[in-house]
């Protein structure tokens, strides 16, 4: 109950009393002299307070304030008994609002499996019923089941969990509970179900952009074709792309985890305020420094806690509109010759059809 009255807000409090007095001013005006004549003085939330801890002794120290100084014109005591019980209602009245149920807080998750604790090879990310790619998938549940805990222990009250690797990852029998998970294809759109009612994007696993040096795994879209994409002339990965789509909603990013690269490019774009947990350092694309699963695991728990406090500082990622777009990619048209680097242009004027470029 203690923890509940911290939500209350005098206004609060005080807006309730204004509710409870029937006789409009006339009582608000006598609630507010008793106030002031109490023991605590004219602070609205510490004179009401006091009122619910110890009603027995607010009574007695009311009844020494019966004074014609303190009510002009001499109010009487049926008057002042029936403030009283307004009081008292209303303090009651805001009481239970602050024990009932938080307002909900949506998170949105949209995982990848390159940027697992543990995973550090396309051999455990590309090629399907591999059995390294069958263990990677296992330690991406790891991940998603830490962060998930996280979210939940720092206040977030709904998590729909997005599998986004291409083949999919997700192991069924590996979800916790306190989210739903999405898998699958085809699906209505890459960022099904996201919508105006959630709080934060987080991006679990994710790899940094193509031709990144220190990224583990790093590409965009496709690492075999070596996509790369600009936007208003800034290259740009599949964080920033994601995250591009999010702010449609008004839905800031506010945890990234993946390598040390991608936890760096993250604060290239969303800037400090977004949490990141590196859960490994990259050597080269297909070469990692792994930390301890222990280790990761614990950090994206707390990584994911401290992400909830964050929300109100962290920015949706915009960019502006019409979008001046670039792709290059390779193109494989004989199998005895070098691929053909091609180079798309074009205009995007609606952010949510940006994967369709």
């Amino acid at each position: 109950m203690n923890r509940a009255w911290t939500l209350l807000s005098r206004s609060s409090v005080a807006n309730a009393l204004r509710r409870a007095c029937p006789g409009g001013s006339d009582d608000w005006q006598a609630t507010a002299a008793l106030r002031r004549a109490c023991p605590g003085g004219s602070d609205d939330w510490q004179a009401t307070r006091r009122m619910t801890r110890k009603p027995a002794t607010t009574a007695d120290n009311a009844s020494t304030c019966f004074d014609s100084n303190i009510f002009p014109g001499g109010a009487r005591m049926d008057n002042m008994l029936s403030v009283i019980r307004s009081v008292l209602a209303a303090v009651v009245l805001v009481g239970l609002s602050a024990v009932a149920p938080a307002s909900e807080l949506k998170i949105y998750i949209m995982t990848d499996l390159e940027g697992a604790s543990g995973v550090f090879k396309f051999a455990q990310t590309r090629e399907p019923d591999n059995p390294l790619g069958e263990t990677a998938k296992e330690y991406l549940m790891g991940d998603i089941a830490a962060v998930v805990r996280g979210l939940r222990d720092g206040g977030a009250t709904e998590i729909l969990v997005i599998d986004g690797h291409g083949s999919q990852a997700f192991v069924p029998h590996l979800m916790v509970p306190g989210a739903k998970y999405v898998t699958g294809k085809p699906r209505p759109n890459a960022l099904w179900g996201l919508d105006e009612s959630f709080a934060g994007l987080v991006l679990l696993a994710h790899h940094a952009m193509n031709g990144t040096p220190d990224g583990v795994l790093c590409h965009t879209q496709s690492s075999k074709s070596e996509n790369r994409y600009w936007y208003n002339g800034v290259e740009s990965g599949e964080l920033a792309q994601v995250a591009a789509v999010a702010a449609h909603y008004g839905v800031p990013p506010i945890l990234v985890t993946g390598d040390e690269a991608t936890c760096r490019e993250s604060q290239q774009f969303f800037g400090t305020e977004c949490v990141t947990v590196a859960v490994k350092r990259g050597l080269s694309r297909e070469a990692a420094v792994l930390y301890p699963f222990e280790e990761t695991r614990e950090a994206l728990h707390e990584g994911a806690k401290q992400s909830v406090a964050a929300i109100e500082k962290c920015k949706p990622y915009r960019v502006e509109l019409p979008i001046k777009a670039r792709k290059e990619y390779l193109v494989f048209e004989d199998p005895s010759k070098e691929p053909r680097l091609v180079t798309k242009e074009g205009t995007i004027t609606d952010i949510l059809r940006l994967f369709e470029f």
